[in-house]
């Protein structure tokens, strides 16, 4: 059984494509992004659908290695054949290999909080993505309602173009720069 460590990253990835959402959010994200380009928006995704294999990975290396979960206890993922417990190395005892792995994990994904095991994006109702643009942005909300952004920040962190997601049943998430949702979590 491979070991944990950074090589893990690469397996499971998360997906890009609108397509993989869930039908009904899929929707109104769909609206939205033409909205947002038509308006002239910049938008660049950076993730949708997340294998719940890779929530797996993510929140378990992130428990080892930040809250000291002892690797013996982590459960088995069916379709995920890894070993968290590792041999005691270069002076190392089992749990502290076995944390400086997770750690390696940790750092290659990127990882800031904690992840959770299940979220809106291993349920395909939440989209990660960057939205820029120049002057004022006028853009269509769900009614068809034209509105004219003119207040900075011109990014997805601006409230006045998150009230117009919300009208496409696509809520922002204020603490997390990215993130896009369903329902705002």
């Amino acid at each position: 059984m491979p070991l944990s460590g950074p090589e893990w990253v690469t397996k499971f990835q998360n997906s890009r494509r609108v397509e993989d959402l869930e039908p009904g959010f899929r929707s109104g994200v769909s609206r939205f992004l033409a909205a947002l380009r038509t308006a002239g928006a910049s938008v660049t995704i950076a993730d949708t659908l997340r294998p719940a294999e890779r929530a797996y990975l993510m929140h378990f290396s992130f428990r080892i290695a930040r809250e000291n979960l002892d690797a013996t206890t982590v459960p088995a993922k069916a379709g995920v054949d890894i070993q968290w417990v590792h041999s005691a190395a270069g002076g190392l005892t089992s749990a502290q290999a076995s944390k400086s792995a997770a750690e390696r994990m940790v750092a290659a994904y990127g990882i800031v909080f904690r992840p959770a095991l299940s979220s809106r994006h291993t349920e395909g109702r939440a989209i990660d993505m960057t939205i820029n643009w120049n002057g004022d942005l006028e853009i269509a909300k769900s009614d068809g309602t034209m509105i004219t952004v003119t207040s900075a920040p011109r990014n997805g962190d601006n409230t006045s173009l998150q009230r117009v997601g919300e009208s496409y049943g696509v809520i922002k998430l204020v603490s997390d720069p990215p993130h896009w949702s369903a329902d705002g979590h």
